[in-house]
């Protein structure tokens, strides 16, 4: 960790939970050592971090929360993580549009962030199973025909049966899904690592994500670094069948050696330069 006294709070939070996460538990000392803080900041920074769901607070320090392979949070609980972390993720991801094409959004609080920039793409073609997504573009639209300006998008929502992070999933989904072919499916995903590959706690949402995958020429996946190592119930996808990971600056150096050990591009948003492995 930084001994650099000026780092942000959600920095310095990010670094903490890091170190939780990696070495299964802290104490207060160590971290005022390490970030080279005071006692009342780094407590401060737990109680925050408590307060997301992340960790837990024990005597003296904190420990991972360990969820279940199949908890699946609402979408509110997951739009107030990681704020930044997926503005930058976004931002990177959406220049990755082609004017023109013919893209899939999977769900997910990042691709709802993505969707918020790909506004601004001309005439892209959308496909989504996001609600979320959907009205994001939707709300483009009204606001373009009151203004006489060009719609942002031709957009095409799945039917399907809405989970608690507002995806449509099931067969419906997946027929539509099947039928279609997409220049690039810009994916979100709950966990990601090197054993389960992309994973998620919803086995309906795994069936799903399965058919985009499958009926996209690229494949871009956009995930904070708390996804990495977290595995959920069901893997619906390997590595080698990602094409690019965009991910932030939170993400551990040795994670970043390991991941481009098995997939050809990582992009790492919010750095002065973007990280990458051909």
């Amino acid at each position: 960790m930084s001994d650099n006294q000026n780092l942000l709070a959600e920095q310095r939070r990010a670094l903490i939970l890091d170190e939780v996460r990696r070495r299964g538990g802290v104490r207060v000392n160590e971290l005022t050592r390490k970030l080279n803080v005071s006692d009342m900041t780094v407590r401060r920074d737990l109680d925050a971090l408590a307060r997301q769901g992340v960790i837990e607070k024990v005597h003296g320090g904190a420990v991972p929360v360990v969820e279940a392979s199949t908890h699946e949070p609402g979408f509110e609980a997951k739009s107030s993580l990681e704020l930044s972390a997926k503005e930058d993720i976004a931002r990177a991801a959406a220049a990755m549009a082609v004017p023109g094409s013919a893209i899939a959004l999977s769900g997910g609080t990042t691709t709802y962030a993505l969707a918020q920039h790909l506004v601004d793409v001309p005439d892209l073609t959308v496909v989504t199973n996001s609600v979320r997504v959907a009205d994001v573009f939707h709300a483009a639209q009204r606001a373009g025909a009151a203004s006489g300006r060009r719609a942002a998008a031709t957009v095409v929502l799945t039917g399907g049966v809405r989970t608690p992070s507002d995806s449509l999933v099931g067969p419906v989904a997946d027929q539509a899904i099947r039928s279609l072919h997409f220049d690039v499916l810009f994916l979100g995903v709950h966990g990601i690592s090197v054993e389960a590959g992309l994973s998620t706690p919803n086995l309906a949402e795994a069936e799903t994500n399965r058919r985009f995958v499958r009926s996209a020429r690229r494949v871009v996946v956009v995930a904070d670094h708390t996804k990495w190592g977290t595995v959920g119930l069901s893997s619906f996808a390997r590595l080698d069948e990602v094409d690019t990971l965009v991910t932030d600056a939170g993400l551990p150096a040795e994670a970043r050696e390991e991941i481009a050990e098995h997939l050809p591009h990582l992009v790492v948003a919010g750095e002065s330069s973007e990280a990458a492995s051909e």
